[in-house]
């Protein structure tokens, strides 16, 4: 789930269907880096200290993104989406390629989630049944320990972040109809603001910007580029992580 946005006067449908249509989010301009800001502190990406802060801030804290310039007339749908930490030598973050196909939201990097069926238990039980759906992650190997808070998309969805923290060994298998790729970050590299662009697209109608996390995966040898809704979900975390919330 992607396309953050910044607020501005809302474009026709047509406009906005032309945009889509033609726009590589990776072609717009960088309109700003924030390099000034401060990296997380190694210690607070260590899973002791990532289950106090969440003890202790239960919901993640205030959000700095939120929210996405709506493009759907339809009412709003809960879901939810897994942020899994996964605990190697250093902690990293289980991505998805989302396949092409499907109609929202087709090819982009999103954390393995979706819309809330009524049979869910609660919020918690749809992340973990859409983590095993999409990508065959086991719930008993996931330790949630919080939430961020929620993010409203673009297409529609109100999604909750639910944090989870994921213990190797485990297998995975990508659901072909939802997934093309499964993938690891290291949780350091997306904590740090020198890797969060802002990038701008100005077309006559109106003007459109967005966070991304480009990372060169050295595993596929290839660019990750992480955009829009999940990059605006993990800055939310940067933000937790680097400036807690008082107590």
């Amino acid at each position: 789930m992607s396309n953050a946005s910044s607020p501005s006067p809302s474009p026709s449908p047509a406009a906005t269907a032309r945009v889509s249509s033609i726009m590589d989010p990776r072609r717009a301009p960088v309109v700003q880096i924030d390099s000034a800001l401060p990296a997380v502190a190694p210690r607070m990406l260590l899973a002791d200290s990532l289950r106090q802060a969440f003890v202790t801030h239960p919901h993640g804290g205030e959000p700095e993104i939120f929210r996405e310039r709506s493009w759907t007339d339809r009412p709003p749908a809960k879901a939810a989406v897994l942020v899994a930490l996964v605990q190697r030598q250093e902690m990293h973050v289980l991505l998805t390629q989302r396949s092409a196909g499907l109609s929202n939201h087709s090819g982009q990097i999103a954390f393995p989630g979706g819309r809330q069926d009524p049979e869910d238990r609660d919020i918690n039980d749809t992340a973990l049944r859409e983590a095993w759906e999409e990508v065959g992650l086991a719930r008993e190997r996931v330790e949630i320990i919080g939430r961020l808070p929620e993010y409203a998309t673009g297409s529609g969805f109100e999604v909750t972040p639910i944090v989870g923290l994921v213990q190797p060994p485990f297998k995975l298998r990508a659901n072909p109809g939802e997934v093309d790729e499964v993938f690891e970050v290291p949780l350091s590299f997306l904590m740090n603001p020198a890797h969060h662009h802002w990038q701008q697209l100005d077309t006559p109608e109106f003007s459109r910007r967005w966070l991304s996390m480009p990372y060169e995966d050295p595993e596929s040898g290839s660019e990750r580029f992480i955009w829009g809704a999940t990059a605006s979900m993990l800055r939310n975390l940067y933000r937790f992580l680097a400036f807690p919330p008082a107590l």
